[in-house]
Order: structure tokens, then C-alpha cells, then sequence
């Protein structure tokens, strides 16, 4: 069992929903990246997906681009992002660690070092799961495999506009858990409409056996517990992006571990109220 199905397994059992923070490798300073994600865990995530910067994220808004571009400014890529989770790993080994990005910089990689090497570089770093926005099931399946026989998870996006088909094609080999993407747009675009999470999460779990995580548009407890009262896990990036953005390097790890404390709080008191 992935530590990823691990963990979400774990708090299923406890009556507890998953808070996924997502930040961006390399930002808003090259080397603080490990100490982030080591205050996120301490806050409370369950799970943090790292976003490896592209110069072209399409399903991204202004912020999460902007972090982007800072950290390809300052020299990060592929590399240096294993180079992050493999730090992160000399202090933390249970966290569950996923990547997050877009199909060039792998196909990139692959090409500099090898065919395959990403996905044995990813697992000898401690990377979890794998979530390439731009590679469909239809697309992937070498990919798939090489994850699979690595022991990593393969997450994929949901919309709303997803089809039927286009659901059961991602339940059959999605692993970990799937990303629901709350809003027609980018993230960080937006209003939340918890109704219509609230209607489509069912749609889906019809199709998908693993866990379902929401993002984009969730900015602050109180969507967070909106959202966790009918998915398995809360997804958070553009906010948290904001908050650290604006941190100076000695207060960026602590700034992050007050927010994940603090929609880690509200999560489980939900829980605690509704039962």
C-alpha cells in the first residue's frame, strides 16, 4: 500500500478529511522550499503536493503562474525539485509528498537522463504520486505503468465539465485519490459554488474508488469546511501561495504552519459538530 492510501485510509477510519496544501517548488525563496513543507506537516497537512514550475501552467491563474515564474527565475527546475523532497526526507518520512505539474518538464527530464529516470528518480527522492495536468489516461499509459511498478500513485483532475465516460475512464486508473476541480477556470479563479461540489462528488464516486479531494477556490476555513462536508480531502494552493509570498525568509515556514493549523482546527471541529 502507497503511504498515500495509507494515510487517507487512516483518516477515513478516524472520521477525519485530508488537507492537501499545494506550494511552489522554489518559491518565494530557492532554498526554504524543504522548511515549508516541513511547517506544513506540522501544521496539520496530511498530504503536500508540489508544484514544479513550467513557464506555461494553462491550468493555473495569475497567482500560481507568478510563483512559477519567480522560481524559474531563480533556477529551479525538475532537479531541483527532487532535490527539495529528498531534503524534506532526512526529517520527515511520513508525509506523503505528490508532484504536481505539466507534461514538458517530465518528457524533458527523460530526455536529459534517460528514458524512465524521472520516475526512478522521483521514488529515490520519496516522491508519493504524480499529478501531470496535461496527460490524459489515453496518453499515458507507459507513464502509468512505469508509476505503478515504482509504487507511485497516478492522480488525475476531474471538472465539472467531465463526461461520464470521461469519469470511468479515470476510475480505472486513478490511484491515491482524484482532484476535483471545483471551478470552470483556473485556479484561484473565482466563487466556489459548494452546491454544485456538493452535487458532483457523488456523480463521480459512482465511477472512481479511490478518495476524492476538492481544489481551486477554497481560500479560507470556512469554504475549507464546506467542501470537507462532502468530499475526502480539501485542496489549498493559490491562498497559501498569497500568504507566503508576502513572508519574509525567516517567518515563510512558521507563516505556513500557522495557516495549515488553522484550517486543520476548523476541519476537525466540523467533524465534531456534525456527528
Amino acid at each position: 500500500m502507497s503511504r498515500i492510501a495509507a494515510t487517507l485510509q487512516a483518516l477515513q477510519r478516524q472520521g477525519r478529511k485530508a488537507l492537501i496544501p499545494y506550494v511552489t517548488a522554489g518559491d518565494p525563496f530557492a532554498d526554504a522550499t524543504p522548511e515549508i513543507m516541513l511547517g506544513l506537516a506540522a501544521g496539520g497537512a496530511d498530504i503536500i503536493e508540489l508544484g514544479v514550475p513550467f513557464s506555461d501552467p494553462m491550468a493555473d491563474g495569475p497567482v500560481i503562474q507568478q510563483a512559477s515564474e519567480r522560481a524559474l527565475a531563480r533556477g529551479i527546475g525538475l532537479a531541483q525539485v527532487l532535490a527539495h523532497v529528498k531534503r524534506f526526507r532526512e526529517s520527515d518520512r511520513t508525509t506523503p509528498v505528490v508532484l504536481m505539474g505539466y507534461a514538458n518538464p517530465v518528457e524533458r527530464y527523460d530526455q536529459r537522463h534517460g528514458d524512465g529516470a524521472f520516475v526512478a528518480h522521483a521514488r529515490d527522492a520519496g516522491v508519493d504520486g504524480l499529478l501531470v495536468v496535461d496527460y490524459p489516461p489515453e496518453e499515458c499509459e507507459v507513464f502509468a505503468s512505469r508509476l505503478k511498478a515504482a509504487g507511485l500513485d497516478l492522480i488525475f483532475l476531474l471538472a465539472p465539465t467531465s463526461t461520464e465516460a470521461r469519469i470511468k475512464e479515470v476510475g480505472c486508473i486513478a490511484t491515491g485519490y482524484v482532484y476535483y476541480v471545483s471551478l470552470k477556470g483556473v485556479t484561484g479563479a473565482g466563487h466556489l459554488d459548494t452546491d454544485a461540489v456538493a452535487e458532483a462528488v457523488p456523480r463521480i464516486r459512482a465511477h472512481v474508488k479511490v478518495p476524492v479531494g476538492v481544489g481551486f477556490g477554497i481560500r479560507d476555513a470556512q469554504t475549507a469546511q464546506a467542501v470537507a462536508r462532502v468530499s475526502d480531502a480539501v485542496v489549498i494552493g493559490s491562498r497559501l501561495v498569497q500568504i507566503l509570498n508576502d513572508q519574509p525568509r525567516d517567518t515563510v515556514a512558521a507563516a505556513g504552519k500557522a495557516f495549515m493549523a488553522e484550517i486543520r482546527a476548523a476541519l476537525d471541529n466540523d467533524v465534531k459538530e456534525h456527528r
